[in-house]
C-alpha cells in the first residue's frame, strides 16, 4: 500500500485554554503530485491547518505525517515544506535573482548549485529574462511567480498556497492560475491550496476538502463534489448559483413519489410508491440551476413565473418562482427570455439529490429516488 505524501490524523488547534477550535479533529490524506484545496469560508480554519502543517502553530493533538513519519516535533526550517502567502513576502529591493537565492544562501549551499537552481527555477516560471530586474518593478502576476519561486528553489516535499491569488487583478489571476496548473503538469509538485474561492479550488484541484467551523465536511474530486455534495452547507456554498435547497417531504403520489414543499410539489421518480413505503420525516431537496432546463410549458413537470433576468456574457441567470418558491436556473442568453414570462421547467430526477433533514447529510435512500 502506497503511503501518502501528507497525512493529517485527528489534527486539533484550540486557543483561549481550550475554549476556540480552531481546528477541530480532521483527518486528511493527500497523494504525492496531488493537488488539494482547502475550501470554506473565512474564519473555518483552512490557514491554521496550513501553519501546523508548516511548523508556525504547533497542534493541540493530532499527528502530522510525511512520507509515513511525524513531523510534529520537527522544526520548521527542517519540515522541508514550502508556503507561499497571499501578499507575496518578497524582497522588494532584491533583484529576482536574489530573491529565488536566498533560501539556498542561508543553508549555506555552494555558488554553482544556487546558480544552477536559480536557472532551472527561473525557466520553469518564465522569468529567465526577468532575473536582474529588481522586485520593485515588477507587476502583480510577475511578483507572485517570484514568491513561488523562491519557495520552489529549494525543493519542497510539499508546496502550501495560502490565498496565492486573492491580491491579484483578473488578467493576473488568471495568468498565475496558469502557471500553476503548468507546474502541476510538469513537475508533478504536491500542493495543497488554501482559498474561498471556488472557481479556483474547481479550476486547480484534484480534490476539494470543504471546511466550516474547524472540520472537514467533504473530501471529494472536484468533478463529484459539485453534483453531488455529501453535506447540505457544501451543496449551499458550492455554485454561483449556489444549489437551490428546499426543504419538504415525500409523498406517494399517483404513478410515482413526489417531493412536496408547502403547494410546491416534484415528481422524483417512475417508481409507483405506496405510504407505507415512502421514506418518513423531512428532507432538504437540492437542484443544481445548471441542470434546470427550460421547456414547453405544456409538458414541464414544473410552471413558473421569471421574476428576475441577471445576464451573464453567454448565459443568464433566472429566477423562476414556482408555487410560491423562487428557482436559480442558468440557462442560454440567447432565448431572450423576458421578466413576467411563465415558463416550463424540466430536470433529470437522476440530478436530484436529498439531504437528511437531521443530520443535513446526504441522504443515500433517497438518491436513486427509491426506497428501501
Amino acid at each position: 500500500m502506497t503511503v501518502p505524501k501528507l497525512k493529517i490524523v485527528k489534527l486539533k488547534k484550540e486557543f483561549d485554554n481550550g475554549s476556540v477550535a480552531a481546528v477541530d479533529g480532521i483527518d486528511l490524506s493527500v497523494e504525492t503530485g496531488e493537488t488539494l484545496a482547502l475550501l470554506g469560508p473565512s474564519g473555518c480554519g483552512k490557514s491554521t491547518t496550513l501553519n501546523m502543517i508548516v511548523g508556525l502553530d504547533d497542534p493541540t493533538s493530532g499527528d502530522i505525517q510525511i512520507n509515513g513519519q511525524s513531523i510534529v516535533h520537527v522544526p520548521p526550517g527542517r519540515r522541508n515544506v514550502g508556503l507561499v502567502f497571499q501578499d507575496y513576502a518578497v524582497f522588494t529591493s532584491m533583484t529576482v535573482r536574489q530573491n529565488f537565492a536566498f533560501g539556498l544562501e542561508v543553508r549555506h549551499t555552494q555558488k554553482s548549485k544556487i546558480a544552477q537552481a536559480v536557472n532551472e527555477v527561473a525557466e520553469l516560471l518564465n522569468m529567465s529574462d526577468r532575473l536582474d530586474a529588481r522586485a520593485k518593478d515588477l507587476g502583480g502576476s510577475e511578483l507572485q511567480r517570484v514568491a513561488i519561486g523562491r519557495t520552489l528553489v529549494t525543493k519542497p516535499e510539499i508546496l502550501l498556497l495560502d490565498e496565492p491569488l486573492s491580491n491579484l487583478e483578473t488578467a493576473a489571476r488568471l495568468a498565475v492560475r496558469n502557471e500553476l496548473r503548468r507546474l502541476q503538469s510538469e513537475i508533478g509538485l504536491t500542493i495543497i491550496y488554501v482559498t474561498h474561492d471556488q472557481i479556483e479550488a474547481l479550476s486547480l484541484a484534484n480534490r476539494i476538502a470543504v471546511m466550516r467551523a474547524g472540520k472537514i465536511l467533504q473530501v471529494e474530486k472536484a468533478s463529484v463534489i459539485f453534483n453531488r455534495p455529501d453535506h447540505l452547507f457544501v451543496a449551499g456554498f458550492l455554485g454561483s448559483p449556489p444549489m437551490n435547497l428546499l426543504r419538504g417531504r415525500l409523498e406517494a403520489g399517483e404513478n410515482t413519489m413526489v417531493f412536496r414543499k408547502l403547494s410546491f410539489s416534484l415528481p422524483v421518480n417512475n417508481v409507483t410508491a405506496t405510504d407505507s413505503a415512502v421514506p418518513k420525516g423531512f428532507f432538504t431537496l437540492g437542484i443544481r440551476p445548471e441542470l434546470l432546463q427550460i421547456v414547453p410549458k405544456e409538458t414541464a413537470p414544473l410552471v413558473g413565473q421569471v421574476r428576475l433576468v441577471e445576464p451573464r456574457g453567454s448565459e443568464v441567470v433566472l429566477t423562476v418562482e414556482v408555487a410560491s418558491e423562487k428557482l436559480k436556473v442558468v440557462a442560454p442568453s440567447v432565448g431572450h427570455i423576458k421578466e413576467g414570462e411563465a415558463v416550463g421547467l424540466f430536470i433529470d430526477p437522476d440530478s436530484l439529490v436529498f439531504f437528511d433533514g437531521n443530520t443535513n447529510r446526504l441522504c443515500d435512500l433517497c438518491l436513486s429516488g427509491r426506497p428501501n
